[in-house]
């Protein structure tokens, strides 16, 4: 029989495994990661385009040429159209590591969303098993965080943040919005490994046991 439980902590851990992994999806798809020095654009006129200084936005395999001061006329798009095109090695390997997290926290959160009607799988516990992926997610992803700063050296992040760029020194230019998204992701899916442990706990306490056995299908402990 199908018991559907559901706690406060299991559902903190189903919601926050959810957002972690569009998190990183979305900072892995964003080109905000490096935003370049400010410069002008001066060929740019005409109704509806910022005429005025912008700042280049750089991504693992997507750039934004042209970014006024309220995004007005935008020029966004990927600049590496094989995976071979891509910047550097370093950046080919952290797409890599990077890829492989985003694709087990994902799978971890559509299992999660399952947890309330089915808590183990072949006699072990669903929570402790996502825990451990979320574990070996994060440092997957955390390996390739490491490896995105070592790639700042190559000739098209020059052509960004000026001739001084070194690997983990980009010079002129700063981190974007989307770099500091994919660490928060990492963290995140660190707690996550956390809190599925207490998602265990909540699901197989005296309480849960004690409705399961008055014969409630539906068990909400909040």
């Amino acid at each position: 029989m199908c018991h559907v439980i559901v706690t406060c902590r299991s559902m903190l851990w189903t919601l926050l495994s959810i957002v972690v992994a569009f998190a990183e999806l979305i900072a892995f798809m964003s080109p905000d990661w490096l935003l370049g020095f400010p410069r002008s654009d001066s060929g740019a006129s005409g109704a509806g385009v910022d005429s005025g200084e912008y700042r280049p936005s750089l991504g693992l395999y997507s750039r934004c040429l042209r970014i006024g001061s309220r995004g007005v006329g935008a020029s966004c798009g990927p600049y590496a159209g094989t995976f071979g095109e891509v910047a550097t090695g370093f950046w080919q390997a952290a797409m890599l590591f990077l890829a492989a997290g985003i694709l087990v926290l994902g799978g971890v959160a559509c299992i999660s969303v399952f947890s309330m009607c089915f808590q183990s799988i072949m006699k072990k516990s669903i929570f402790n098993i996502c825990g451990l992926l979320q574990a070996i997610a994060g440092l997957l992803l955390m390996v390739g965080l490491m490896l995105y700063p070592a790639g700042w050296g190559s000739e098209k992040v020059l052509s960004y943040c000026g001739p001084e760029a070194l690997p983990f020194r980009p010079s002129l230019c700063s981190l974007g919005w989307a770099f500091y998204a994919a660490i928060g992701g990492t963290l995140g899916s660190f707690l996550c490994a956390v809190l599925s442990a207490q998602a265990e706990i909540a699901t197989s306490s005296d309480k849960v046991q004690e409705e399961i056995e008055e014969g409630k299908s539906l068990i909400c402990l909040l």
